[in-house]
């Protein structure tokens, strides 16, 4: 029987894992860290890059570094077949081809990269290489919603080979991108797949999962001999690439996991228009306390004593609402602030980040457990605020929310449950929803 290659996924952020489960996340890309996810035993792991937080050079240096890293560790653990991930957002924001061009000129050479940004669980298809948000059961085209018009990482099709063409600015035309169309997918596409060479531009369709299982064996089937595939992908298809059994302990009984039976803490960092409906809901909820940071009060701050201000006084005040044996809810101010370049704004949201972090750090140490809100956010939590290397991956308290624990011998936060919440996902009750099942307690007026 032929071996399945090991999937290999350099996530942009820390929520691409949304769909699998007990596998391992690393937060650090050194080789012995890298040589631990290739020697695990589940078929996938993830290495968080974080790098959609960074500017695109930032970006092409963190890759080129995991990859130069993963080249030594794949030689060293003697792997054979592998595939590669850059697992980003399934609203089309990222630094694409920026990665997979680093990916290819280090790991490379590729047959051909996929573009495959369906994520069914959070209501993202792709039909007629058209990828869709479905929007109050509505299928809308992405370039049509809030996501297209991001500050940092805005584009103007949802066609993905327009997309393609505008985002290498040409260099790929979209003339020249290979469409695989539902009816090529259902109907099979080996054929196809072992005559793609020299790292050919493809556009995935996707309306089901069935789909993308059907279109992922012939891709296992294609790589077993010997095409090399590379992907820019939501988290859809790594469930069908690494099909897993279903999770351990079901969503509605992760309950169990929280410490001793003690509240959590919230914090809550995207800005998402989803995000703040969520957040509101939340706020309602019995046994929820807010506590707002007024971020405006960060941007001016060069002297560094309006976030030690800051900090301290929202300790004191998680502090009081933990005694009262409730939740506080750390949130970011909702109005959107404006800045002169992205780099300017990307630093903005790095010295928010760290004023996060040192709330996190600074949280109370028997707190049962931890929900962080936000792609970025959470990436921070797991690397910086609880500075893991490495974290097991229990699977999915919700549709698209990925619950790990810190390890046993965590310094300050042993075997807390995190919750990693991305901004775009859920319906207005979801952060509500995740927190009624951490409590075991009913949220009121949840669906």
């Amino acid at each position: 029987m032929t071996t399945k290659p090991k999937i290999i996924v350099l996530d942009d952020d820390p929520t691409g894992s949304q769909t699998v489960h007990s596998c391992l996340l690393l937060m650090r890309w050194d080789v012995d860290t890298l040589r631990l996810g290739l020697r695990d035993d589940s078929p996938i792991f993830f290495v968080l890059t974080n790098t959609r937080s960074l500017t695109p050079e930032a970006a092409a240096e963190v890759t080129k570094e995991v990859c130069h890293n993963l080249k030594i560790a794949i030689e060293a653990e003697k792997i054979q077949d592998f595939l590669v991930v850059s697992r980003s957002d399934s609203t089309l924001r990222g630094h694409y081809p920026i990665e997979t061009d680093v990916i290819a000129s280090e790991l490379g050479p590729f047959d051909a990269h996929f573009l495959v940004p369906a994520f069914f669980e959070g209501g993202r298809i792709t039909c007629d290489s058209i990828h869709y948000l479905i929007i109050d059961g509505v299928p809308t085209p992405v370039h049509d919603t809030e996501f297209a018009r991001d500050s940092v990482f805005a584009y103007s099709y949802s066609y993905l080979p327009k997309y393609a063409e505008e985002k290498t600015k040409g260099k790929i035309s979209a003339d020249s991108v290979e469409r695989f169309l539902l009816s090529d997918i259902r109907a099979g596409s080996l054929d196809r797949l072992m005559n793609l060479h020299n790292n050919q531009c493809c556009a995935v369709d996707g309306e089901t999962q069935a789909d993308l299982d059907k279109f992922a064996q012939d891709i296992l089937s294609a790589a077993s001999q010997g095409k090399r595939f590379l992907f820019r992908s939501a988290a859809s298809i790594l469930t069908a690439l690494a099909a897993l059994p279903p999770q351990p302990i079901g969503a509605e009984s992760m309950s169990q996991y929280v410490r001793s039976g003690k509240p959590g803490a919230v914090i809550v960092g995207s800005h998402v228009k989803k995000t703040t409906t969520q957040l509101e809901k939340l706020l309602q909820a019995e046994g929820i306390i807010g506590i707002e940071i007024d971020v405006a009060k960060l941007v001016n701050d060069e002297s560094g004593n309006e976030t030690a201000t800051l900090l301290s006084c929202t300790l004191k005040d998680i502090g009081a609402v933990h005694n009262e044996g409730k939740t506080p809810v750390v949130f970011t101010s909702r109005q959107e602030l404006s800045f002169p370049d992205i780099k300017t704004r990307l630093d903005f949201g790095a010295k928010v980040s760290n004023l996060l972090m040192d709330i996190v750090r600074g949280l109370p140490e028997d707190i049962g457990f931890l929900i962080s809100k936000g792609g970025i956010t959470s990436n921070d939590v797991l690397s910086n605020g609880l500075a893991l290397t490495s974290a097991r991956l229990l699977g999915q308290i919700l549709a698209g929310c990925s619950m790990v624990t810190t390890p046993d011998d965590h310094p300050r936060f042993p075997n807390l449950p995190v919750v990693l919440f991305p901004g775009n996902v859920g319906d207005d009750f979801a952060l509500a929803t995740v927190y009624q099942r951490l409590c075991s307690i009913k949220v009121p007026d949840v669906q």
